[in-house]
């Protein structure tokens, strides 16, 4: 294996465990709690799963070939609320995500100093998925704080709990 194929399946490895908090954090919200808001500057879950997938689906639809910013996006439309159901909204997650794993996992190390474009600018296809590697962790990190408002003491931890960390590490150490 080379750098590239290394840096690729690093990429996906680290997409999809970002995936996988958003779904552990949907599994414990009603159809409400996804259109809730804080205040009114702030995004709900619905929205900002709009945007995820609305970006994803362009960036990643003919990645290689055509602008990231393809001309049947409307990104505005992605901050009004569409009153969608839970079930509408996972759809629309997993379309995104399938589209980006799929490009993703279509991917060669050769394909990575390949030039694409996003909105006519320029970029290295490793500088593009560094890109998203930001974006869409910023946005599931959103999610996760949202969910952890909703549900308050109810919440399901995703991953070390509070005051836990030395035990965890003794567990990872197999002496827990």
């Amino acid at each position: 294996m080379n750098l590239g194929t290394e840096f690729l399946n690093s990429a996906i490895k680290r997409l999809s465990y970002y995936k996988e908090l958003g779904d552990k954090t949907f599994a414990q919200l009603s159809d409400a709690d996804f259109h809730f808001t804080p205040n009114a500057e702030s995004n709900s879950t619905a929205l900002i799963i709009q945007h995820m997938a609305g970006n994803m689906l362009s960036r990643w639809t003919d990645f290689l070939t055509t602008d990231g910013e393809k001309e049947w996006r409307n990104r505005d439309t992605e901050f009004e609320e569409q009153h969608l159901t839970k079930p509408g909204l996972l759809d629309l997650w997993e379309k995104g995500w399938d589209c980006l794993l799929k490009s993703l996992n279509a991917l060669t190390a050769d394909d990575l100093l390949k030039t694409i474009y996003i909105r006519s600018e320029g970029l290295l296809v490793v500088d593009a998925i560094n890109r998203q590697l930001a974006h869409y962790p910023y946005h599931v990190g959103q999610i996760i704080y949202l969910g952890k408002i909703i549900k308050k003491e109810n919440w399901q931890n995703l991953s070390i709990a509070k005051g836990h960390s030395q035990q965890f590490n003794q567990q990872m150490q197999g002496k827990g």
